[in-house]
């Protein structure tokens, strides 16, 4: 995937965010907390693509945790595999950032 297409990918799964929090608004967004963290939004795109990746996997499973403790069980698999996923492409700082 080219750094453009996961840019786009990246704005795309942030708007959903945002809908998903509009539907539900039920105040919580702990779920979002390590793609918060990271600092890294769409627009920025003088980050690197890895970055972005990260972003994108972060961000995936925030959607997947919000949605399983909003009536959409089972989705707690998926949430595990992508923070395996997003695990690939930490480095080593942040890396000690997520796990503290």
């Amino acid at each position: 995937m080219q750094k453009d297409e996961l840019i786009q990918l990246h704005t795309f799964l942030l708007h959903l965010r945002t809908h998903l929090e509009t539907l539900v608004d039920n105040g919580t967004s702990i779920a979002f907390e390590s793609y918060e963290q990271l600092d890294v939004t769409p627009y920025q795109v003088y980050k690197s693509k890895r970055e972005h990746k990260l972003a994108v996997f972060k961000l995936s499973k925030g959607i997947a945790d919000f949605l399983s403790h909003n009536n959409c069980p089972g989705l707690e698999k998926i949430s595990n595999r992508l923070e395996v996923m997003s695990e690939r492409f930490m480095t080593t700082k942040e890396k000690e950032l997520f796990n503290h």
